[in-house]
């Protein structure tokens, strides 16, 4: 048992532990076991296949990629990641673990194996990411018939909100308790968000995060998720990370910001007269050439590619520009030392590990290959043909198929996580939607 671990359990007090990993959906899985059994222990087996659930509980034929005999794997707590559990009726600890195979290698299809498989590659290079995520959801109204669609919920007026209220200090204010305790959980939960804005749909917030290593970073949006869904219920709502919860509102983002650092803490987008570098523009020309083939990790589910439509501030290209909005790769305006590229097309629905080992492989390959990126766009790229798969079936064939990609991510864990989605995608074509039944069943 790592002494800064044992120290924390003894400091606060700690009854019980939360052992969590996340799967390829970025779900919570794991135990939870009394402080005494989990200090003796030291570690956790469950099988490995757990890794492969898809969010509907399912698993496709797991035998390629965990073995026949379903063994366990070994996960071992990551230290630096333990925190207080804030709602908790006593005192109770989280501690995120690292998939471990017998021989201590890193489970391949683990998603926190993947991040730190391509943050490795970086490293090699004297490379550092930087990554700022901001990340949106929607409160609603509890729904507990899913064939409904969902409403805004109501706030201190007593009314829902109606049109857009982006950026509203009002509209936020409706919802105050239930922001003045997500920040106390948050803070409890030392999870570094910064700010809090509106955004355009009713009921829709953005929460923006501190800048910082990747895999610091994915484990506060993973664990941001579960305190938002959390303080929600406490508050008679629910909170959703779908990307498009709503018909004809806009869907919900994770926008993430990237730059590099070298080894001397300097950002390697910029030379030291101020301009660009040539591996800011090879950053971009990786995305922009391997966005597309990565789009199941960026946007994994049926769902995703319903968000990604013009005109509802969703991109549905890769082109590059500066401040501009429309495109799906967006550099902010700011001095050399912060220059960064946003890639603007994962959506909030996105497993954090994965959405940030894909975008920082596809901006790898690109500096790596010292790949050319187009032309930035300089007006509005609304009307620029898509340049994204149009749903998950395309999206997946796409991934199978990159070669490149299955060397950066291994090819293990794209066979695996492209198996996971294929079953997702077969499952949900087997549903008959409200729209066939009003549509065809009395009209063909």
């Amino acid at each position: 048992m790592n002494d800064a671990l044992s120290n924390f359990l003894t400091q606060h007090r700690i009854r019980e532990v939360e052992c969590v990993i996340p799967d390829m959906t970025g779900i919570a899985r794991g135990k939870i076991l009394p402080r005494d059994l989990f200090t003796a222990s030291g570690e956790m087996r469950i099988p490995k296949s757990v890794l492969l659930n898809t969010v509907n509980g399912q698993q496709p034929d797991n035998g390629p990629f965990v073995g026949d005999t379903d063994p366990d794997m070994v996960c071992k707590p990551d230290a630096a990641t333990v925190r207080i559990v804030p709602w908790a009726a006593e005192p109770v600890a989280v501690v995120i673990h690292d998939c471990l195979e017998w021989d201590d290698q890193p489970v391949q299809i683990s998603p926190r194996a993947v991040l730190r498989r391509v943050l490795a590659l970086y490293e090699a290079r004297g490379w550092q990411p930087i990554v700022a995520p901001e990340m949106e959801f929607y409160l609603v109204a509890r729904n507990q018939n899913p064939h409904e669609p969902l409403q805004p919920p109501l706030g201190r007026t007593g009314k829902p909100e109606v049109g857009r209220q982006s950026y509203s200090i009002d509209a936020v204010n409706d919802f105050d308790p239930f922001f003045m305790e997500l920040s106390a959980f948050c803070d409890e939960h030392q999870l570094g968000v910064e700010t809090l804005i509106h955004e355009a749909g009713p009921g829709q917030m953005e929460i923006n995060f501190s800048h910082g290593e990747p895999l610091d970073l994915a484990d506060r949006v993973f664990l941001f998720k579960r305190t938002v869904r959390e303080t929600a219920l406490r508050h008679g709502v629910f909170a959703t990370f779908m990307a498009k919860p709503m018909e004809g509102e806009p869907g919900s983002a994770m926008h993430i910001h990237q730059s590099i650092n070298d080894g001397e803490g300097r950002n390697i987008f910029s030379h030291t007269d101020g301009t660009a570098s040539e591996h800011f523009h090879h950053f971009i020309g990786g995305l922009q050439t391997y966005i597309p083939q990565v789009m199941p990790m960026l946007a994994p589910y049926v769902n995703s590619y319903r968000r990604l439509a013009p005109y509802m501030s969703a991109p549905i290209n890769v082109r590059w520009g500066q401040d501009n909005r429309t495109c799906g790769i967006r550099v902010p305006k700011s001095g050399p030392g912060a220059r960064r590229v946003e890639n603007r097309v994962p959506g909030v629905d996105a497993n954090p590990y994965l959405a940030m080992a894909a975008t920082l492989a596809c901006g790898y390959i690109g500096m790596r290959d010292r790949l050319h990126p187009s032309e930035p766009t300089d007006g509005s790229a609304w009307n620029v043909a898509h340049e994204l798969p149009r749903h998950l079936e395309i999206a997946i064939e796409a991934m199978r198929a990159c070669d490149t990609m299955k060397e950066v991510l291994g090819e293990t864990f794209v066979d695996a996580f492209c198996a996971v989605k294929e079953l997702e995608f077969s499952t949900y074509n087997r549903v008959i939607s409200s729209w066939e039944r009003e549509h065809l069943l009395l009209l063909v």
